[in-house]
């Protein structure tokens, strides 16, 4: 009996005792003004599904703990996959570092069935720009992110101390805005506020007197990720870990490039004339113009990769007037690469996507499956625009529905024959860098 006792004891002196802190959740939502420009540190807590146990290097047991890491991980995608927003995101990766690592494997950001986060500057209306390009004060370069599915938190966020004062704005990629100004150039995470700084440009690489475009090819963790960046007649390479850069010459006319995409392991690129090419890296830099079917030509359009498709906004100017107050409305193209030369295909509803979109077409383009499962709608476009109401962030247009002029009057100001003013950051969609994979 008294050894029953002792045994009852020990096994309720393993229980929690009541009335015990329990740990804090991990961090699932968007602070209210915080300041951020440190990187957020991934937790050294592993996670208890994940703990090793000491087996032997051969036999039944090894093949048992691989097919329980493959069926974890399978198990990780499919939850991943059921994300509503950025905050259920953070929640996961915040639990521990398999949980974390899990997201580096799963497929692509555009499988998410989350929205991307609004990235609003403070700072004034973006208006058409002439002439050289100016510089900007990063002391005073500061921004909103804002989730669209959590309407109500926001995150304010700088860039770090510390950092060259002047900077011309190239692009955003990856979760990361790219400056450069002369030899200089410096990309800065808009979620953690972490800087990079490359290695010193080219002198005379007059990537700012004209509005010049930067791209990363891969997310900046990952192997042979590389960073691009596009003047009038050159294309500046560097690979992520290399101390200098490649210059490769662009036969494009004397035209700028206008826009850069990713699609089914492609770079392409738009010219100010709207033509379209590929660029290769390896072996070695090659461009190729991809013959196209002309059976229109668009004025003011944007390329967005949904799922398999590369499709092109475009907006119809015959249905509205600068300054008047009739409608406009938006047409949706598919390249379709099956023919030859390929055609663009009109598109008569986008069935169960959304599309994301900035005005300056140097920022990234985004598609959304699923939107009502965050409170948004499919078959919609969602505009990240400035406006002169600082409580509009953005503007949603259904895809074949009369769109107001007075709700796209400012994006008549884009059309080809303008630029924006590429010194001043843009209102633009951006997913954080975390969402990519944390390394």
């Amino acid at each position: 009996m008294a050894g029953s006792r002792r045994r009852r004891r020990r096994g309720r002196a393993r229980l929690p005792q009541q009335g015990a802190e329990p740990s804090p959740p991990a961090e699932t939502a968007l602070s209210s003004s915080r300041e951020v420009n440190t990187v957020e540190r991934t937790s050294k807590n592993a996670c208890p599904a994940s703990a090793s146990t000491s087996l032997p290097l051969s036999g039944p047991h090894v093949c048992a703990d691989l097919l329980d890491s493959l069926l974890q991980e399978i198990l990780l995608h499919e939850i991943i996959a059921l994300f509503d927003s950025f905050h259920d995101f953070l929640a996961f990766i915040g639990t521990c570092r398999s949980w974390r690592a899990a997201v580096s494997t799963f497929p692509s950001v555009h499988t998410f069935s989350f929205p991307p986060l609004h990235f609003k500057p403070d700072g004034p209306y973006v208006r058409p720009h002439s002439g050289p390009i100016k510089p900007i004060l990063l002391s005073d370069c500061k921004w909103q992110l804002s989730d669209p599915s959590k309407k109500n938190s926001s995150l304010a966020c700088s860039v770090p101390k510390n950092s060259p004062n002047k900077m011309r704005y190239l692009g955003c990629s990856y979760g990361y805005l790219i400056f450069s100004y002369e030899v200089h150039c410096l990309l800065v995470d808009v979620y953690t506020g972490r800087k990079v700084r490359p290695p010193k440009l080219p002198r005379n690489n007059d990537l700012g007197y004209f509005c010049g475009i930067g791209i990363l090819t891969a997310p900046l963790i990952s192997p042979n990720s590389r960073l691009l960046l596009f003047s009038r007649d050159s294309m500046f390479e560097w690979q992520v870990g290399k101390n200098f850069w490649s210059e490769h010459t662009l036969d494009l006319d004397d035209e700028l490039i206008y826009q850069i995409v990713f699609f089914k392991g492609d770079i392409f690129v738009v010219d100010a004339v709207l033509r379209l090419h590929t660029i290769h890296l390896t072996p070695q830099f090659r461009m190729q113009k991809i013959a196209i079917k002309k059976e229109f030509v668009p004025m003011n359009s944007w390329l967005v990769v949904c799922g398999d498709m590369l499709l092109m906004i475009e907006q119809d100017f015959s249905s509205g007037r600068l300054g008047g107050s009739s409608d406009a409305f938006f047409r949706i193209f598919r390249l379709n690469f099956s023919v030859e030369p390929a055609k663009w295909v009109k598109l008569d509803k986008l069935d169960n996507y959304a599309l994301f979109v900035s005005l300056d077409r140097r920022n990234p383009t985004f598609c959304c499956m699923s939107p009502e499962r965050w409170g948004g709608k499919s078959n919609c476009i969602y505009f990240a625009r400035l406006s002169e109401d600082p409580d509009e962030t953005w503007t949603a247009v259904e895809f074949g529905q009369p769109v107001p002029d007075s709700a796209v009057r400012s994006m008549f100001f884009y059309d080809i024959s303008l630029s924006l003013d590429c010194g001043v950051l843009s209102s633009l969609w951006v997913f954080p860098s975390l969402v990519y994979g944390s390394g």
